[in-house]
């Protein structure tokens, strides 16, 4: 009897709670909202998300703030916001270095496609494939005959082992049947400094950061890496179009949150992020950064990321790439 009254009463308590559980949904958002950022303030993440959470917060009319915690390719970040409670006041802002962590080291990172959900992808950072201009080569097929006419001769420079542009490279060797000498550097600037002296010869490298390059006819640009043309150089084809089909290596971003999101909170941050890409001031300021705006609802953004795990998970094991 006690029990019953017992259960009874707890049904009763939970069944109250239910008013003011749909009532904060509705009010939502009614305090800060905090974005976390894998990597250092400064980064071309950081800068990103902070775009995109001071439109975000004027379209809310609430505070959204970035948080900064860098470490283990943006992991740390990622477990922190993994494990938070699923109110939408704790936001994660994804890039495509979260796949590949998920891709190289399985369980031992966070997998985000089944560990947290999505909220919507932002846009991306493409790239080009540049050479430099010692190679006398000025098109992709003749770049290919040239590699397949001197396997693991031609080195090519990336931003350090695992990071996107080595997987673009990586991407391109294993769908084009090449195989090139991997020079890694300590970031960009690096790799570019040394591909303009010759002392490397190939780079996919954001578009933003070599095109002025291309333009003073320092670097020689093929393609660009995107699913469709670069809007900086719409004259070049992608990748894709010059006959490896299905290529696509960007830098994307998208927010994602911890499991579980109320779908009423999921769809306000939805309107809110589609209305921070299509704005024309977040637009001019994403340009300034190399980014192009790209909105993708949560179910789009989940089936993107999945896709991208499965691409880089293949990438990884064709080309024996070992990550710390």
């Amino acid at each position: 009897m006690h029990l019953t009254k017992h259960l009874i009463a707890c049904l009763l308590g939970a069944a109250a709670l239910l008013p003011a559980c749909a009532a904060a949904q509705e009010n939502y958002p009614s305090r800060a909202i905090r974005l976390v950022v894998g990597f250092q303030p400064g980064s071309a993440s950081d800068v990103g998300a902070r775009i995109s959470a001071q439109k975000i917060s004027q379209i809310l009319s609430q505070s959204v703030i970035v948080d900064n915690r860098p470490g283990a390719s943006s992991n740390i970040a990622a477990k922190a916001v993994a494990t938070a409670q699923p109110d939408g006041y704790t936001l994660f802002f994804c890039t495509v270095a979260n796949v590949i962590n998920t891709a190289a080291k399985g369980a031992a990172v966070v997998d985000i496609a089944k560990e947290m959900g999505s909220v919507g992808m932002i846009g991306a950072v493409p790239n080009l494939l540049v050479l430099n201009p010692s190679l006398n080569v000025d098109t992709l097929p003749a770049f290919i005959a040239l590699l397949k006419s001197k396997p693991g001769q031609i080195p090519y420079a990336t931003a350090g082992t695992g990071t996107a542009l080595h997987m673009a490279a990586e991407l391109f060797s294993m769908m084009a049947g090449v195989k090139m000498l991997h020079v890694p550097y300590q970031g960009s600037a690096a790799a570019v400094t040394d591909l303009l002296g010759g002392q490397t010869q190939v780079m996919f490298a954001p578009t933003s950061t070599v095109l002025p390059y291309v333009r003073a006819g320092k670097l020689k640009a093929l393609a660009s890496t995107g699913a469709r043309r670069t809007a900086s150089a719409p004259e070049l084809p992608t990748i894709d179009e010059l006959g490896l089909k299905g290529f696509e290596s960007t830098v994307w971003y998208g927010i994602t949150a911890p499991p579980g999101l109320p779908p009423k909170v999921t769809s306000t941050l939805e309107a809110a992020m589609q209305a921070t890409v299509a704005a024309s001031d977040v637009q001019a300021q994403f340009k300034a950064q190399g980014i192009e705006g790209n909105y993708l609802n949560a179910k789009d953004f989940n089936a993107y990321i999945r896709s991208e795990t499965e691409k880089w998970g293949k990438v990884i094991q064709v080309s024996g790439i070992k990550l710390e």
